[in-house]
């Protein structure tokens, strides 16, 4: 039945055949068979390899002649370093399990019908070029090698993907084909598309160059350059001031106006394919030739993975170098035994090892020419003349596919009719796929390659420079790598490039801020072009070109040009200094002529002006300002915890009883100028009690004050660390600053009262009138700390504690000194003064 079947379709054939008419019959018998079409060799494995070895002229076609016949071989070496690479890898890795690796590899001629054309071949397992239509050949094909010069990746992998086979491509992939919904059967052996562009970034940062200009081809690949690298360089705060998509056949007016505006920009990044380096740079040349006036030498960075090779010619001389990336190799690679860096390989190869053969199918209107591998091919060394070098790219995939091929075709027990036997099942292609899916495959390439944060292959990269030099051919220079997300620049190709006079040129708006200043965006115009201002009180930048300052800790403070934090001095008011040895000279004055003045008293107690307005009145009085004086004590030194507790309460309770005694004096002087009138009661209220009781009342609401002070919140030791910017000051805390308040406001209101007084009492008749010298001291006291607060509250520091210890002493000394200075004076100086008469006596008499 099937024999009745395929001689039923051949007599079909036969008559389709006949009848086939065409009203401008062209002679295509003799043109497509002068061209080789394929090489292949059969195996139980196959693979697929499209690659572009001859190229289409530029010519104009005939119309009357086959496309096909105006197509030149190139010699570049491609076919035969492919069919050298599959034969070392036989003959070095038995990996195979005496499996043949077979091979089926097509020309593409540079062009996308040749690809399609390529792949419809070796999809097709008859004769003729009709999928699914098996007859003839019964190999299938397993995967798909991409090894054409111009970029195909995309329309492989949507023809081959149809029959799932899977396709791996020999150079940086699309960054399109990523997406496993749209291509589930691409396998990347070698890093995504982009993988240069962080490099160039750090390139960029590195140099200092902010300002550039960004070039591409108006095309997708170029669209999607422009959406994938502009945002790199805006969050680096690079700026694009020149972004231009552009042909190689239109106007360079636009670049020269671009130029004109920004002459200060000397690198250039621009992306490539696979077109010719001079007509890339070409255009630019002519537009800077345009420009008036001395041009500096300008900085190309290209992202094509490649070096190129350029000789001197005078449309160079505007350029000062051409960067490129290139892939790094492992170091071990030219000591495999498994590869070769290059071979050589007779005149009669194809003869040799090729025979060839055109094939002519009844459905096809064009001859094939294949070639079949007829003899294993030897690998000899510098023997011969046509030389080959091998890049290792072609090597390392089909190593890789060779080692998973391995690990697909290892043989597997299956039952079959009730007995068990050791069979090799057939690999069917996408029985293939999963094997390559390992990441571990990039281990094989010889590419140093690793994975990245992403889990996405990625690869260490060489950056190279082709410097132009005048009248000479340009020089290549290593100048630097790009390994593991990290850049290395090579210090000594940057200090040759000083020995040759052609030091990298600057591209910015404004020169570095340098440490201590901050930049300041202009406005108007880009990121990169801004003002450098000094940082802010308080803050530093250790930095150049920083855009924050940072803030010193609480305890430093910055230097004066800002670029270093430096620790605060510690200051309190200490007995060393000298305002402190003042104040300590004039307390104890003071306190000496307290204690003098006192013994005075007490040595004349008996006379009558002692014994004047309540003596022992007087005795307190002298004794709570030879305390006050003291506790000028708890002010002076390292602030403590009881210092701080007994500063404030000690001073406000002594000074009470000091003007809570003043006030019983000027009482008693009032009730007894009353009491000395005929029928007054008042004499009754005369004596000790009364003076004790007033002195006892008004100090104890003063200490019932601090009381509350200190159980609700009281001073405690602190640190001011912001009133002072070089100083920690050393400071009692007064913990409730209300409460501070109420302590010196009882005793100004106690002050008050006594001057209140004491004021209308200044005038009664008497030679001796104790109530004029009250006055002039209330009026002191309060004078002084009146003038106190305003001066508390605008020092800091020492300062703050010196002024409140000088108006102790000062109000202190007014005391002393205006009541008790004239009493001295008269027992001292003038006793004659000192008599009961006369201190009776009348003022006037």
């Amino acid at each position: 039945m099937d024999l009745l079947l395929l001689l039923l379709m051949l007599l079909g054939s036969q008559t389709f055949s006949g009848k086939l008419r065409m009203k401008c019959p062209l002679n295509l018998d003799h043109q497509d068979g002068e061209k080789p079409w394929s090489y292949y060799r059969p195996g139980d494995l196959l693979i697929g390899i499209v690659i572009s070895a001859s190229a289409i002229t530029p010519a104009t076609l005939p119309f009357n002649m086959a496309p096909s016949s105006q197509i030149r071989l190139l010699a570049n070496g491609n076919l035969l370093h492919t069919i050298c690479n599959i034969e070392l890898l036989k003959k070095n890795l038995q990996l195979l399990h005496n499996l043949t690796l077979g091979y089926n590899i097509h020309d593409n001629y540079d062009n996308t019908l040749g690809t399609s054309d390529a792949l419809l071949d070796m999809l097709s397992t008859g004769e003729a070029n009709v999928p699914n239509y098996s007859c003839g050949r019964k190999e299938k094909l397993l995967a798909l090698v991409d090894a054409a010069a111009r970029e195909s990746s995309i329309q492989m992998s949507t023809l081959a993907g149809t029959y799932k086979v899977p396709r791996v491509s020999e150079r940086i992939a699309s960054e399109a084909l990523s997406d496993k919904s749209q291509f589930p059967f691409f396998h990347l052996m070698l890093p995504k598309e982009g993988i240069q562009y962080p490099g160039i970034v750090q390139i960029l940062l590195h140099f200092g160059w902010t300002l550039i200009g960004l070039f591409t081809p108006d095309t997708e690949k170029g669209e999607n350059f422009m959406r994938t690298f502009t945002p790199m360089l805006v969050k680096n705060r690079i700026c694009v001031v020149i972004s231009q998509r552009f042909s190689t056949t239109g106007h360079t007016t636009f670049l020269r106006d671009a130029l004109s505006k920004w002459r200060q920009i000397n690198v250039f990044v621009q992306f490539m394919e696979f077109d010719s380096l001079w007509d890339r740079i070409l255009p630019f040349h002519s537009a800077l030739e345009g420009l008036p006036g001395p041009i500096e030498g300008k900085v190309w960075i290209m992202t094509v993975l490649g070096v190129f090779s350029m000789k001197k010619n005078r449309h160079l001389k505007h350029i000062h170098s051409i960067w490129s990336f290139t892939l790094q190799y492992k170091k071990s690679w030219k000591n495999d035994n498994a590869f070769n860096t290059d071979f050589f390989v007779e005149p009669q190869f194809q003869a040799e090892y090729f025979h060839y053969s055109v094939s002519k199918h009844t459905f096809s209107v064009k001859g094939r020419r294949r070639c079949t591998q007829k003899a294993p091919v030897e690998i000899r060394k510098k023997k011969n003349r046509i030389q080959v070098i091998n890049d290792g790219a072609t090597y390392s995939i089909i190593k890789i596919l060779a080692h998973a091929l391995n690990a697909a075709s290892k043989p597997q027990r299956r039952r079959k009719k009730g007995e068990e036997r050791l069979g090799t099942p057939r690999l069917q292609p996408w029985k293939f796929h999963p094997f390559l899916k390992k990441r571990e495959l990039y281990n094989l390439s010889l590419i140093k390659l690793y994975l990245d944060q992403n889990r996405d292959v990625a690869a260490d990269l060489d950056i190279t420079s082709m410097v132009v030099l005048p009248k000479k051919d340009p020089i290549k220079k290593r100048l630097g790598s790009f390994e593991r997300q990290r850049l290395t620049i090579n210090q000594d190709a940057l200090s040759q490039l000083k020995f040759l006079k052609k030091s990298l040129p600057q591209s910015k708006c404004v020169e570095k801020c340098l440490p201590g200043f901050v930049k300041q965006a202009r406005e108007g115009e880009p990121v990169c072009c801004y003002d450098c201002i000094p940082c802010p009180e308080g803050t530093i930048s250790t930095q150049e070109d920083t855009t924050k300052c940072t803030k010193c800790p609480d305890d430093q403070y910055p230097t004066e040009n800002r670029v270093q934090c430096i620790r605060k001095r510690i200051t309190f008011l200490s007995y060393e200094e000298h305002l402190s040895i003042i104040l300590i000279s004039f307390a104890l004055l003071l306190f000496l002529i307290t204690g003098f003045v006192l013994f005075i008293f007490i040595k004349y107690l008996e006379t009558p002006i002692v014994k004047a307005n309540n003596r022992d009145l007087s005795y307190i009085l002298l004794v709570s300002l030879l305390l006050c004086f003291l506790s000028f004590l708890f002010f002076i030194g390292r602030p403590r915890k009881a210092t701080c507790l007994l500063r404030q309460t000690v001073f406000s309770i002594v000074f009470s009883v000091a003007v809570s005694s003043v006030l019983a004096k000027t009482i008693t002087v009032v009730l007894a100028f009353l009491a000395s009138k005929p029928g007054n009661k008042l004499r009754r209220c005369l004596g000790k009690s009364l003076g004790n009781s007033i002195i006892l009342s008004c100090s104890a609401v003063q200490i019932l004050i601090c009381a509350m002070w200190l159980g609700v919140s009281p001073p405690f030791p602190d640190s001011d660390l912001h009133s002072q910017p070089e100083e920690i000051i050393l400071q009692c805390n007064e913990g409730s600053v209300t409460m501070f308040y109420v302590v010196l406001g009882y005793m100004g209101f106690l002050a008050a009262i006594c001057f209140t007084v004491a004021f209308p009492a200044r005038n009664l008749p008497g030679a001796f009138n104790e109530a004029n010298l009250i006055t002039f001291s209330m009026l002191v006291f309060c004078s002084v700390w009146v003038s106190f607060l305003p001066t508390y509250l605008s020092t800091k520091g020492k300062y703050m504690v010196a002024v409140q210890v000088f108006s102790i002493l000062a109000s202190g000394a007014g005391l002393l000194s205006c009541i008790f200075f004239p009493k001295c004076y008269i027992i001292i100086l003038r006793p004659d003064l000192n008599t009961k008469e006369h201190l009776m006596a009348k003022a006037g008499e």
